[in-house]
Formats: structure tokens, C-alpha cells, sequence
């Protein structure tokens, strides 16, 4: 069983109310103190599962209530007498395997994930020195043709971050967190290309190299191999560990074709740089079209849902948001007749 502390500061004239709304809510243990004179200080210890409805509905008093304030603590280890009993124990971890059961997909709770999320949609200085950092690697490998260290270039390639957190705000329906991630993708992608674009002027790139031939064109696999970087992305994302070996997946579907992209540009290559653009556009349209639909899973709603106002852009968003993917898609294939689409 994973366990989470919630801590929930409560003006005194508001404090019986939500005592006794937060007391109907399952919980592990329970405890109030007094804060000081104005506030009371109630901790709620909840299983996992139970977090977000919990979260919500602070939420809600939150945003009414001035000197209201939560928040989430992760708990790794809590000892009690119960936990100690073993029957007890057998007994928990059936119940827990039961309710695993009837989820589609585990996640984190709404709030982890939009605080996650938006971390990872500001274009920060960290991440403008890694992907200039994986472009120079990745540009290299293209001109050495060396597939290890275009597989390099992929490891330092933070891509995955910022391509996810757009899926993400579209399902959510938040114009805000959608533009920045929108914004820091359209970034790294802008440096991977001006790089490549510099290199080819520096060094000399052989037109033959099967680093750059591979990524000119369109082909069937392509679609399979961005959908599965999306899925794995956003599965990482919904339990957040968007680590290494996820983000070099999505990297492969990212930053080779953009090197492709910039090199074709750089050598005046234009039919090269066609079929490279829309390599780079089918990739990320099937990458945040996966996500979109591993997000929609795993129930990912926005923050006031019943808000009839809310919910209408929300859903309208979304909606707008897969037709454009899919109408880019359908676009690519039918652009794509002059470029190899096997």
C-alpha cells in the first residue's frame, strides 16, 4: 500500500466544516492541531488511490477561502500496530490488488501531475544547453555516420519533457501550460536544427551516410515508432519517471530527423529537406497523438471538471487538438507521394 500525507491549514471559522467533510473521506490515520490562533493544522494519512479526491475537494474550498493552504507529502515508510500484524497485512494487499484491478492505468494523482508537467514545459537554461549539447553530439554522429553516437545524442536529448506536457495541456484544456510546452518544444527543435545547419557548414557531411539517407524520407515504420514513443512517454509521465531510457525513445522519433532537417537545409538539399520536415512532422504529431490517447486512458481530466464553462473549453480544446494531429497526418500522406513512403 502507498501511502501519501496530505497537511491541510484551516482558518478557525471554516474548520468544523471541512474537519467533518475530510473525516468522511477513507483514510489510513488522522490528526488536528492548532496552528496557531487563527488556523488549524489537520493531517490526513490516505492511500494513493484516494489522493486526488481528496485534493479536489480542498481544492475547491481553496479557491473561496483566504488563508487556505495544502500540501503533499510522500510517505515511505509509516509503522503502526496494524501494519505490524501480519494478517492485517495479507489482507491490505489483497484489497489493494483488487482496486488495481479495476484501474485502466496506475498514475500519480491530477496535482502531482500538473506540477510534474509544468516543470517540464519552461524553457529553462538547463535545457537549452542539453539540446545544444545533443546537437553538436548528434550532428557528429551524422557526419562520422556512427551509430553509437548518434545514439549518444539521443541519451543527452531532453525532448521528451516538453512534447509530453503539450499532450498533457490539451487533455486538461489549459491554453497556458499548453503555449509554454508548446513554446519549449518549438525551441529545442529550432537549436537541433540551426546546429546541424552550422555543422554542415564546418565540416563535410557524405550525402551516402545512412545516418542521413534513413531519416529523408517517410516510411510505414515510422508511424509505428513515434506512436510507441508517445505511448511509453506518457505512460512514463502518468508515474513520474520520465527518465533515460524512456526519453531516449522518444528522442529517436525527435532528434535524428531534425539533424536530418538542418543538414538538408545547410547543403541547399531541398528535396531532402521535404521528406526530413515531414519525417519530423509525422513523429510528432503520432508522438502527441499516443499521448493524447494514454492520457485520456488514465483518466486525466481538468481541474474543475463540472464547471460546465471549463469542461466545454476543455473538451472542446481536446477535441480540436487530435482533429488538427490527425489532419496532419492525413496531410503527411497524401504530401508525401514525391517522398519514399514504403
Amino acid at each position: 500500500m502507498s501511502l501519501q500525507l496530505i497537511e491541510a491549514y484551516v482558518p478557525d471559522k471554516h474548520f468544523e466544516k471541512v474537519n467533518e467533510k475530510l473525516q468522511e473521506q477513507p483514510h489510513t490515520s488522522y490528526w488536528v492541531s492548532s496552528e496557531s490562533e487563527e488556523r488549524m493544522l489537520i493531517r490526513i494519512l490516505v492511500d494513493s488511490d484516494e489522493v486526488e479526491e481528496i485534493l479536489n475537494y480542498l481544492e475547491s474550498v481553496s479557491n473561496v477561502v483566504d488563508g487556505f493552504e495544502t500540501m503533499l507529502i510522500p510517505v515511505r515508510t509509516y509503522l503502526s500496530r496494524e501494519t505490524l500484524n501480519s494478517e492485517s497485512k495479507e489482507e491490505t494487499t489483497q484489497e489493494d490488488a483488487d482496486e488495481e484491478e479495476k484501474q485502466i492505468l496506475l498514475r500519480a494523482s491530477r496535482q502531482e501531475l500538473i506540477s510534474f508537467v509544468e516543470r517540464n514545459s519552461v524553457t529553462t537554461l538547463n535545457y537549452s544547453l542539453m539540446i545544444f549539447f545533443s546537437a553538436i553530439v548528434g550532428s557528429m554522429g551524422f557526419i562520422k555516420d556512427s551509430d553509437a553516437v548518434v545514439i549518444g545524442s539521443m541519451v543527452i536529448a531532453p525532448l521528451i519533457g516538453p512534447v509530453i506536457a503539450t499532450a498533457f495541456a490539451a487533455i486538461l484544456g489549459d491554453y497556458k501550460l499548453l503555449g509554454k510546452a508548446a513554446l519549449t518544444s518549438f525551441v529545442g527543435v529550432a537549436i537541433v536544427v540551426v546546429m546541424a545547419i552550422l555543422f554542415n557548414f564546418i565540416f563535410h557531411m557524405s550525402g551516402e551516410s545512412s545516418q542521413y539517407t534513413s531519416r529523408t524520407g517517410v516510411t510505414g515504420s515510422d508511424f509505428f515508432l513515434a506512436l510507441a514513443a508517445g505511448g511509453a512517454g506518457a505512460i512514463a509521465t502518468l508515474n513520474r519517471k520520465a527518465g533515460n531510457l524512456v526519453g531516449v525513445m522518444v528522442a529517436v522519433a525527435l532528434l535524428p530527423p531534425n539533424v536530418a532537417l538542418g543538414m538538408s537545409i545547410g547543403k541547399g538539399l531541398w528535396g531532402e529537406a521535404y521528406g526530413s520536415f515531414l519525417l519530423v512532422t509525422v513523429n510528432i504529431m503520432c508522438i502527441l497523438l499516443s499521448a493524447v490517447i494514454v492520457f485520456s486512458l488514465a483518466g486525466i481530466r481538468p481541474v474543475r471538471w463540472k464547471e460546465v464553462q471549463r469542461a466545454n473549453v476543455s473538451r472542446s480544446l481536446s477535441i480540436v487538438f487530435v482533429l488538427i494531429i490527425v489532419a496532419s497526418l492525413v496531410g503527411v500522406i497524401f504530401l508525401g507521394e514525391g517522398v519514399p513512403l514504403q
